[in-house]
């Protein structure tokens, strides 16, 4: 069988995505204020000065407040729009009174979220929607209906999907006709499950391992794009300043560091790069807010290019907390 190469599926070229979940403010209903929309101009130039074209959004993200921040940088800014990937999530609705917080993957939420999407955002077409979390009450042929009028009506131009294993992309792929482009999945050097799924068959050690078996070899197989979100692992090896628990992530840590130093790059870079050096092309979220911690990440792509199949195999030796099987 001849796989159509990930690259001539890519929505864009940026190896890397800035994630807007810190942008807006506090996660409360108080308005978006000028600071704000400062805050995100500056983490916005950060990105694109490293070479970022994609920007990641949720519809819940601050409440809606990450699209409208988003949105006002795009209206003083409108030629930025020609020049970027704009990529949002639907799915999740919060809590309301005595109704907890559940998933909806029904036609019309899914078709309300989007227009309320593209208002926040100031925007007529989301390049990329992805569905956020798995609702165990899904009707694919509502997803599809929904993805149908919604491309039909040029408000969406890719869809994608968030969080899901292969069996669950299977199922909406059989009933909607546009290919999946995304998945985008929590993965770093702190959370290797979806290596520790392929390297522990046949080991006893796999009952401890919950990941979801075959998403990464059914995505590579489909060529559908994996991103990783937490890709930094909120900064646990790379400078954020905390207590770490366990004498693993020391020496994760540790060696993190002397990989920078020797490379004369950061641990950002480094812990990027490891992901990224995967044979899936791996795109990570960069989900900071602060522009010196976002252009700390330019190095990423070198250092996944560069990075040798032993000091790949370190870290995640170290990673794991024992030698490999």
């Amino acid at each position: 069988m001849k796989v159509m190469p990930l690259e001539k599926r890519m929505i864009t070229t940026s190896r890397l995505v800035y994630g807007c979940m810190g942008l807006g403010g506090d996660w409360n209903e108080a308005p978006i204020t000028e600071e704000n929309i400062r805050q995100a101009e500056e983490a916005i130039d950060a990105a694109l000065s490293i070479g970022i074209t994609m920007f990641d959004h949720a519809d819940i993200y601050k409440r809606g407040k990450s699209e409208q921040v988003f949105g006002e940088v795009l209206k003083r800014r409108p030629q930025l729009r020609e020049k970027i990937v704009i990529q949002s999530k639907c799915g999740i609705r919060f809590p309301e009174g005595e109704i907890p917080q559940r998933y909806d993957f029904s036609k019309d939420h899914i078709v309300n979220s989007v227009d309320g999407i593209l208002h926040r955002l100031g925007i007529e077409q989301l390049d990329i929607l992805l569905l956020h979390r798995p609702d165990p009450l899904m009707e694919p042929d509502d997803v599809a209906k929904a993805f149908e009028q919604l491309k039909k009506g040029g408000k969406v131009k890719h869809f994608g999907v968030s969080n899901m294993n292969a069996a669950q992309m299977r199922m909406i792929q059989a009933y909607v006709e546009e290919p999946l482009v995304v998945n985008q999945l929590e993965l770093s050097l702190k959370r290797i499950d979806f290596l520790e799924e392929g390297v522990l068959v046949n080991q006893k050690a796999a009952a401890n391992v919950h990941f979801g078996d075959g998403i990464i070899e059914h995505c590579q197989l489909e060529t559908i794009q994996i991103q990783a979100w937490a890709p930094l692992a909120n900064g646990i090896y790379s400078g954020r300043e905390m207590e770490l628990q366990t004498e693993t992530d020391k020496r994760t840590k540790a060696l993190v560091t002397k990989l920078a130093r020797e490379k004369n790059t950061t641990p950002e870079a480094i812990v990027l790069g490891w992901l990224m050096r995967h044979p899936a092309k791996i795109q990570p979220v960069i989900g900071t807010s602060h522009p010196e911690r976002i252009r700390k990440c330019k190095e990423a792509i070198q250092m996944a290019e560069t990075m040798t199949r032993e000091e790949w195999y370190m870290l995640y030796e170290t990673s794991r907390g024992m030698r490999m099987p």
